[in-house]
């Protein structure tokens, strides 16, 4: 079973030729329009098709192939942090101003959460603060077996901040906890931070390159699971992000 992941930069209606030349059973795609209002070609090779975001033409998407399924999660909680003397809005949160997240069952059978996180200068829980709140809500539901996290983290540990507890670093050992690990860096056996190979060039710069985007799958399926990073000369043209090639044996 083969699934990819891959921020396309938009316009992916202009980009299936070479999606589909991925192979992949799964596709979950960042910064894609959605496809009830795009051109019919597009919708139609849409199929049965999860979306989300708050602007039609960027948000994740989520496309089955080859006759496998996907139904939404529609998780939902809200969190409080209790260890403060006074209380204040900004210590409790609910899934809903999480973004982005998409969480959805695969052939029934795999649990998978599609991640586009957000933020800006003006917000202290961008990027991965965002994905840190979301796993405070729904580590419960993170904790089965055959569970994946995929996606765009727009993060990295050569961005921690030593007094920042969701820094990249600390929320990687919190998913640890779940028995969740990073694919990627247990078949290559390179650190978080010192990764080899990109999965990001900024404005397409090939002498700014980073390793933001990431699969992360529960200890079961660790062993029978293999990765791979596209190569820039087949995508950069197309995208600052590279996909990604989860391959599961069964």
């Amino acid at each position: 079973m083969k699934i990819v992941t891959w921020n396309c930069n938009g316009a992916l209606r202009k980009k299936l030729e070479e999606v589909d030349s991925l192979g992949a059973d799964l596709l979950l795609i960042q910064e894609c329009e959605n496809p009830e209002s795009s051109s019919g070609h597009y919708r139609d090779w849409a199929g049965d098709y999860l979306w989300l975001g708050n602007d039609k033409n960027k948000g994740i998407g989520v496309f089955p192939r080859n006759g496998n399924n996907v139904s939404r999660l529609n998780w939902y909680g809200e969190f409080k942090i209790n260890a403060f003397k006074r209380s204040h809005r900004s210590h409790s949160w609910s899934t809903a101003d999480l973004k982005l997240f998409l969480p959805f069952k695969f052939n029934d059978n795999y649990t998978i959460l599609g991640v586009w996180t957000k933020g800006s200068d003006s917000e202290v829980f961008g990027y991965m603060g965002q994905f840190w709140k979301y796993l405070q809500i729904h580590d419960e539901d993170l904790s089965k077996p055959n569970t994946l996290i995929v996606g765009d983290f727009n993060s990295n540990a050569i961005w921690d901040k030593s007094d920042r507890w969701w820094s990249h670093s600390g929320v990687i050992g919190e998913i640890a906890e779940l028995d969740i690990y990073s694919l990627y860096h247990h078949r290559k056996n390179e650190d978080q931070g010192s990764e080899s190979k990109p999965t990001f060039y900024l404005h397409r710069n090939k002498n700014r390159s980073y390793h933001i985007d990431y699969a992360f799958v529960s200890e079961d399926l660790l062993n029978s699971s293999d990765i791979e990073i596209g190569s820039i000369g087949d995508w950069l043209p197309l995208s600052d992000h590279m996909p990604i090639t989860i391959t599961i044996s069964s």
